[in-house]
């Protein structure tokens, strides 16, 4: 860490310390939510605080993963500048295929009232029939390339046999999109009523509340 968090952690004795040291690695480097069960630190809100306010100086945050879980995540406003200099920002073919993912997992179960916790978990995968359309555009081989590098994000997960008249890999949302914002997750979810609803109601107050430069509520 090489002295960037020696002020905020001088006050603090050893064993807090290694406790603060810990909680940050785990947050950072952990590819699923901390448990505050094991990890004191997220336990005690002084110490989740002085967390946040490390994390803070990198560009990052703490991010609540409900039930006593804990993350971390890019600022908004760091987020908003990283994307605005292209960084961080999907090639259309990768946007694409996480798209259907998050479509055919998360909102078209939830729709169905199959998924009751608003997570971007889900036991409902992708099935290689419902992204072949996107292989017969751009090719199999393109594809295949796009989901790998959606699974090294994090960003997708592959399960098998999930259907048995095609061969290859289902996917579920990976452990990354666990690490939004709330806004960033507000956003996501606005962006798949676009892509799914294109003229409803819902979706046209987002364009005009979008176009007006309003904040999200």
């Amino acid at each position: 860490m090489s002295g960037l968090f020696d002020d905020l952690l001088e006050p603090l004795g050893d064993k807090q310390r290694d406790a603060v040291v810990s909680a940050w690695a785990a947050l950072e480097y952990g590819s699923e939510p901390a448990s505050e069960a094991a990890l004191p630190a997220l336990q005690d809100a002084a110490l989740r605080h002085l967390l946040d306010q490390m994390l803070h100086r990198t560009g990052r945050t703490l991010v609540n993963a409900g039930a006593y879980r804990w993350t971390s995540g890019y600022r908004d406003d760091m987020a908003s500048e990283l994307a605005a200099n292209g960084w961080g920002v999907l090639p259309p073919l990768e946007r694409a295929a996480l798209t259907l993912v998050l479509i055919h997992s998360v909102a078209i179960p939830r729709a169905d009232g199959r998924l009751a916790v608003d997570d971007w978990q889900s036991p409902y995968p992708t099935t290689p029939t419902e992204l072949r359309k996107l292989s017969q555009i751009h090719g199999q081989r393109r594809l295949s390339e796009a989901l790998q590098w959606l699974r090294a994000a994090g960003l997708v997960r592959a399960v098998r046999g999930a259907d048995p008249k095609m061969v290859g890999a289902s996917y579920v949302p990976g452990p990354a999109l666990r690490r939004l914002t709330p806004a960033a997750r507000q956003r996501l979810q606005e962006n798949l009523i676009l892509a799914v609803g294109p003229d409803t109601a819902l979706a046209t107050a987002i364009t005009v509340r979008r176009s007006l430069g309003h904040p999200q509520k």
